[in-house]
């Protein structure tokens, strides 16, 4: 095996933790109730303002949207590309 097909193997691992991680921050997410202002979506909640279950729920689903998604995508990308054969005379 080569070295590039073991390290997608990995990247592979490391996709499956991501995204267990992912579940694991979404389960924290939903089970925090909504603020009253959430639930009624009438009152434009400063960040300073907000309660703690509503500032949670933010960095939670900002941390997802921002940065664990776009992760795991860039590295799923790579993860599926193709792996060129050595030429005659390597390996």
């Amino acid at each position: 095996m080569s070295a590039e097909k073991a390290a997608q193997g990995q990247l592979r691992e490391v996709i499956r933790d991501l995204e267990a991680i992912k579940f694991r921050l979404v389960g924290v997410r939903e089970s925090l109730p909504p603020s009253s202002a959430e639930a009624v979506r009438l009152l434009d909640v400063e960040p300073e303002g907000a309660d703690l279950a509503t500032e949670i729920r933010t960095v939670i689903q900002c941390v997802l949207n921002d940065s664990l998604e776009p992760l795991i995508g860039d590295l799923r990308d790579v993860a599926r590309l193709a792996v060129p054969e050595p030429e005659e005379g390597e390996g």
